[in-house]
């Protein structure tokens, strides 16, 4: 049986993981007018301008619930 599937050597590391999900995420909204929520329509922490899929605290919470137990 071979240990590849889950070696490290030559692979992302939690740090570059997270360290690219840092990158990625948008910027805070400094005040009004704030993106709704995609799920809820509630005011995000996000900028209306922002592009792509915006979800309030709290649907993002769940959210991370619901991708982190599946696989």
């Amino acid at each position: 049986m071979e240990d590849s599937y889950c070696s490290t050597t030559g692979g992302a590391t939690g740090r570059d993981v997270a360290h690219d999900a840092a990158a990625a995420a948008p910027a805070k909204a400094d005040g009004p007018p704030f993106a709704e929520c995609a799920l809820c329509r509630e005011p995000t922490e996000y900028p209306e301008s922002y592009k792509g899929v915006t979800l309030c605290p709290v649907c993002e919470w769940q959210e991370a619930q619901r991708t982190a137990c599946s696989g």
